[in-house]
């Protein structure tokens, strides 16, 4: 039923998964009739994606629901709804309730199916007999992303994912094709299909399919022209799925493969399950099967009880694999998590700066990585256009940009690589696809 004259705003905070459940919850609001604005001021339907994965990201969340306690007031008929880890599978919504009482609806993360019925019920009390309007679509982006599972089994001393997303729950396979086939239809020329950990995808589910076998049947949907996947755990990345990516030519060379500690003391206090060597033997089988694989993993530093010496052996892990990025993180205590029973030993001042001495070594080492493109061709899938230049990817993630009369957005193009920094690269389309959209 149309909501005519209905407005949303969604804000957004956290992991690619956040992104994606937005992304869907505008596609459903839109498709309802009502239209996205810009802030919060001038919406009907106001939404809060949150985060926790860190205290500072709880923290922006608590401010900006702060934030709309006077908007509320001024406009008492708004709906305002909370969804993402702040609520959690197993978050104390009564308390939140309680403390928050202008706040309409509390959803866990994922599931906004709740404010859906509420909407469709207000528009059917509201407007019976009414012809629907035609649907509004938002910008159909050339790269999606696609959820295949929630949740995570690891515990991971210093994570609070599981206690707020639950454990692992895989979507079912055509579930999956379906919306991998519906974005096609929007225009997405790109799929990355997320979960915490997708290595376990399929495990709970009748038969269970391997994300391997998912992949060839996303495969198979023939206006998709590129498919990634993360986040992988290297306890439980299979050489089946290695060897998958490896003989798929849609699946993209670019693997994400969290370390977060290159010394097994500290490892073993993560809860991660697996040691140095064994993750570097990983890392040699990637590479064997996917020559010029980009790889990219998570570090976190200053963890309970790390001292100089098990800093540098992540420090000289990261030396020898070269990786294409990295993300490093300083240690923050998380209430709840097994790790914030560990005193948080490290100083502030000596996590920075161990965390810029490694940005500084990833600076340099991407930096001669990208510098030996130079010259060379590359294939890019064109996003969007940003300050007059066409932006888009290479196959292994590398963020390229190009000058172009034609339109780009949705087209592959070989592009030769004219220069090349740390965080991207610049050059010439030699030759392009038909346009992607007609």
């Amino acid at each position: 039923m149309s909501q005519s004259g209905s407005t949303f705003y969604i804000w957004t905070a956290g992991c690619q998964m956040n992104d994606g459940d937005s992304l869907r919850l505008a596609e459903e609001l839109s498709a309802r009739g009502f239209r996205q604005v810009d802030t919060p001021d001038d919406a009907t339907v106001v939404v809060l994606n949150t985060c926790v994965v860190r205290q500072s990201a709880e923290n922006r969340a608590y401010g900006r629901l702060n934030s709309l306690k006077p908007l509320k007031r001024r406009h008492p008929d708004m709906l305002i709804a909370v969804m993402g880890c702040l609520v959690g599978v197993s978050g104390d919504e009564a308390g939140l309730a309680a403390r928050y009482p202008f706040v309409d609806m509390w959803l866990p993360p994922s599931r906004f199916e709740a404010l859906l019925e509420r909407l469709d019920t207000q528009a059917t009390a509201n407007a019976m007999g009414c012809a629907p309007a035609s649907p509004l679509s938002p910008a159909s982006p050339v790269a999606r992303y696609v959820t295949i599972m929630t949740g995570c089994n690891n515990f991971c001393s210093y994570c609070i994912v599981p206690y707020r997303r639950g454990r692992e729950r895989s979507r079912p396979v055509h579930e999956v094709l379906g919306e991998c086939q519906r974005v096609a239809r929007l225009g997405a020329r790109e799929v990355t299909l997320l979960g915490q950990n997708v290595d376990s995808y399929g495990a709970d589910l009748p038969g269970q399919p391997s994300l391997a076998a998912l992949l060839r049947a996303v495969h198979e949907i023939e206006a998709l022209r590129r498919i990634r996947f993360l986040t992988n755990h290297p306890k439980d990345m299979s050489q089946e799925l290695i060897e998958t990516v490896a003989g798929l030519p849609k699946v993209c060379e670019h693997i994400e493969l969290p370390l977060q500690s290159g010394n097994d003391e500290i490892l073993r206090r993560m809860n991660r399950h697996y040691t140095a060597e064994q993750y570097l033997d990983l890392i040699q089988r990637i590479r064997h099967s996917l020559p010029g694989v980009a790889l990219a993993t998570d570090v976190i530093v200053g963890f309970p009880g790390e001292n100089e010496q098990q800093f540098l052996d992540t420090y000289r892990l990261l030396e020898q694999v070269r990786f294409d990025a990295v993300h490093v993180a300083c240690y923050s205590p998380r209430p709840g998590t097994a790790a914030a029973q560990l005193a948080d030993d490290v100083p502030a001042e000596e996590k920075e700066r161990r965390r810029q001495l490694i940005e500084r070594l990833q600076e340099r080492v991407v930096g001669e990585i990208n510098r030996a493109l130079v010259g060379k061709e590359v294939e890019v899938l064109f996003e969007d256009q940003v300050r007059g230049k066409w932006r888009g990817r290479t196959r292994t993630n590398k963020l390229t940009f190009v000058n172009s009369d034609i339109p780009l957005a949705g087209r592959l193009a070989m592009v030769k690589v004219e220069w090349a920094g740390p965080w991207s690269m610049r050059g010439q389309v030699v030759a392009a696809d038909a346009p992607a959209f007609r």
